[in-house]
């Protein structure tokens, strides 16, 4: 199974688009050309659309990155539900029905391996599958009858059967051949969440959490300046001692505050940011002035960890990151916003609410001119300040 994805992947893809790019501009077809070319684009510009618009996370951590962390539709289906059903669509109306209804059986059983890989594979959850076969299937379905409506140069079905089955073959074979050992570990079944000693993550363990950020484009953004082990609701709750408040839903009302000048920095919903994927399981806000013209506020935003920590009992694992947001009126007609590059005041801000935690450099190299390097490391049960302290 892992073989079989691998023929499905984007290197294969190009790959075969390319070599049936060129047979086709040797044959002098050229809206066939660009009837290809649309298809193999647009059904990639979908998929990637529906990812990001519905941003699902996928059934397990398989080390992917960029918009390939979101699960839903399945990339694999979607593409290669394109790319060989309309490769078929154009040899099967060249030959007899017959050997028309082999072509189509041929690419279904291709596509449809390819798909049920994925499901196996654990790389995506059924729905994710089904999408993006059913997204795949109405866009090849779309320029197919767009195609019939216009007359085209006729093709030699054997030269093209042999260009397609021939990159297929020899693109594949060589993805398998580079990838098959780094795929069979990503691949790897894992039975259940890794666990680390509570004692081990206090003296070192935490230094395995990622520096900082990366977003869904595979850049590395601001510092991951905090580390929580313990409910969200218990850190909730000593924050909210302490001045910090739950982040403006993005209702319609609290969204139209941004076109308002003088918004209170506590009422304007904050930007959701990605961390491998995932949306903030918990942010919040802290009001702060800045002198007359420019107001400001600290935001906290929470991801969870992929694995626990274990004393006596389990407790979940949560990393963070804490900035200052400033924000500016232009024309005093709109509101907008920058975030500071300094992280090392709003980390302290928030070390100062929660007296048990402590503050860790990390290894050599991480600091630079805007982050001293270290990382407030805190967890529930430890005596926590409160402003009434």
């Amino acid at each position: 199974m892992i073989a079989v994805t691998e023929l499905g992947d984007t290197k294969v893809v190009i790959a075969v688009t390319i070599v049936v790019l060129l047979w086709l501009m040797w044959q002098r077809a050229w809206r066939t050309a660009a009837y290809w070319l649309v298809a193999i684009a647009g059904a990639s510009v979908l998929n990637t659309v529906i990812k990001v618009a519905l941003h699902r996370t996928r059934p397990g951590e398989l080390l992917y990155s960029g918009w390939s962390t979101f699960s839903f539709p399945s990339g694999h289906s979607t593409v290669n539900v394109v790319l060989y059903g309309f490769l078929a669509f154009l040899i099967a109306r060249e030959v007899r029905p017959a050997w028309g209804l082999v072509v189509a059986l041929g690419a279904a059983t291709l596509v449809f391996l390819i798909a049920f890989s994925r499901l196996y594979l654990g790389a995506h959850w059924l729905s994710d599958v089904l999408g993006g076969l059913a997204f795949g299937s109405a866009w090849l379905a779309l320029l197919g009858l767009s195609y019939l409506r216009r007359q085209a140069r006729r093709l030699e079905p054997r030269s093209l059967l042999a260009a397609g089955c021939s990159a297929l073959i020899l693109t594949g074979g060589l993805n398998i051949y580079n990838s098959h050992a780094t795929d069979s570990d990503r691949y790897a079944v894992k039975v259940g969440t890794p666990y680390m000693a509570a004692t081990d993550w206090w003296a070192s363990g935490w230094q395995q959490l990622p520096a900082r950020r990366i977003d869904l484009t595979g850049e590395t953004n601001e510092p991951l300046t905090f580390q929580w082990a313990g409910g969200l609701k218990d850190l909730q709750d000593a924050l909210q001692r302490n001045g910090w408040l739950n982040s403006a839903d993005w209702t319609p009302v609290d969204a139209l505050n941004w076109l308002t000048a003088p918004a209170d920095p506590t009422g304007l919903p904050v930007i959701p940011l990605f961390a491998s994927g995932r949306l903030p399981s918990l942010t919040l806000v802290r009001p702060n002035s800045d002198g007359a013209l420019t107001r400001s506020r600290l935001v906290l935003r929470m991801w969870v960890v992929d694995f626990e920590l274990t004393n006596g009992r389990t407790v979940p694992l949560w990393m963070g990151s804490v900035v200052e947001e400033r924000f500016y009126h232009p024309l005093s007609l709109i509101t907008l916003t920058s975030t500071q590059s300094d992280v090392n005041a709003p980390r302290n801000t928030l070390a100062a609410a929660l007296d048990g935690g402590r503050l860790i450099p990390r290894s050599e190299g991480a600091a630079d001119s805007d982050w001293d390097g270290q990382v407030l490391l805190a967890r529930h049960g430890e005596k926590q300040k409160t402003m009434s302290d």
